[in-house]
């Protein structure tokens, strides 16, 4: 088989478009989710939750979070999973990986010892669904152990460990809280039931196709597998070691139209940071969890896409009921042209024009 041979201009060029962060920029919100095959579903709102900042960094100020709601809630165009937002037609691959490999030992063996309590949450959901998980009774067996805030939740734990192997779905929201019901009131009608072998094709050719250029594989990650087996086909990067995968239909961009984005800590442009070091030369840490004096970037930095470079980190906060977006600073990974600084700035007002605030420097 032929070994594609990339500049790293190139492959960087490939991973932008394939994640429609250049121009023209989409306008279509189920197509740009089908194209990233997923929205991470992250609670830490600093700016926007991550699903939107993802959206508003593709669609700009024209969309709105209740386009999403209504595409989920409504017109059954997406459907949420356990931490992620998908087009339906992902659905039956994520539920066959976990239905069929049994990833969590731990979690197979509670199953297995409260399978009364699982019959009766599927009957609660059968006859009054879609319910919040307050609203099912705790009849386990033995109760989920754990060292974290998952301890003795186990209405919730038997929910979600449910809904990933497709036994039950998630219908909406009431507030934050999800409502979960039976998959066949909520999914469209006619899933198919996938072997472990069809699956992993499956989503191993929609990550490449959503990602461009990806390692076959590499260290174990919580969440999303940013790996892609042998999908694609072979390629190498100038300057960069090992043999990577590439989509073929990104092997012929035409001419690259760059632009500037402000992008969530969870896009997935720079979700695997080996992959972003290699290809950006881009260091990045999400720094939430760190004491504040040991802060390089931010509590909740956003990467700054330039054309094809990473090229800075944002340090900003929304503080909705002031009315503003705090900018603390612009880290800058290279020196700034005034160009540059001005697309920057360009994307900080569009930011706040969305948010509805206005932008303070202190």
């Amino acid at each position: 088989m032929v070994v594609h041979r990339l500049s790293l201009e190139q492959a960087r060029r490939v991973a932008v478009h394939a994640q429609w962060l250049d121009a023209p920029r989409p306008t279509d919100l189920v197509e740009v989710v089908e194209r990233l095959t997923l929205l991470q579903i992250d609670p830490t709102a600093a700016i926007a939750p991550n699903a939107d900042l993802v959206l508003w960094s593709r669609l700009g100020r024209t969309y709105d979070p209740a386009d999403l709601v209504a595409a989920l809630e409504r017109d059954r165009a997406l459907v949420e999973t356990v931490a992620y937002v998908r087009v339906p037609g992902d659905v039956p691959a994520a539920i066959a990986e976990v239905r069929e490999t049994e990833p969590y030992p731990q979690m197979a063996r509670w199953l297995a010892v409260n399978e009364p309590f699982r019959r009766d949450v599927l009957a609660r959901l059968e006859a009054e669904g879609p319910l919040l998980s307050r609203d099912i009774p705790d009849t386990c067996v033995e109760p989920w152990p754990s060292t974290g805030w998952t301890n003795n939740r186990n209405v919730t734990k038997m929910l979600e460990a449910l809904a990933l192997r497709g036994d039950v779905a998630i219908s909406g929201r009431q507030g934050r809280q999800r409502l979960f019901d039976l998959p066949e009131r909520v999914h469209p009608p006619g899933q198919p039931r996938l072997t472990l072998d069809e699956a992993v094709r499956h989503r191993n050719a929609r990550r490449l196709a959503a990602l461009g250029i990806a390692r076959s594989t590499g260290t174990v990650m919580p969440g999303e597998d940013p790996y892609v087996g042998d999908a694609g086909e072979p390629a190498e990067v100038e300057g960069v070691p090992g043999t990577w995968r590439i989509h073929p239909e990104h092997l012929e961009l035409g001419e690259f139209r760059g632009r500037t984005a402000l992008l969530s800590p969870f896009d997935r442009l720079i979700h695997d940071r080996v992959r972003a070091q290699q290809l950006f030369g881009f260091e990045y840490i999400l720094e939430m969890y760190k004491p504040k004096e040991k802060r390089r970037w931010g509590y909740f930095a956003l990467p700054i896409l330039h054309h094809d470079r990473l090229v800075g980190k944002l340090d900003a906060r929304a503080d909705r009921k002031a009315g503003t977006l705090v900018v603390g600073a612009v880290h800058e990974d290279v020196p700034f042209t005034k160009r540059v600084r001005a697309d920057v700035d360009r994307e900080i007002a569009d930011l706040a024009a969305w948010l509805g605030v206005e932008v303070v420097r202190p």
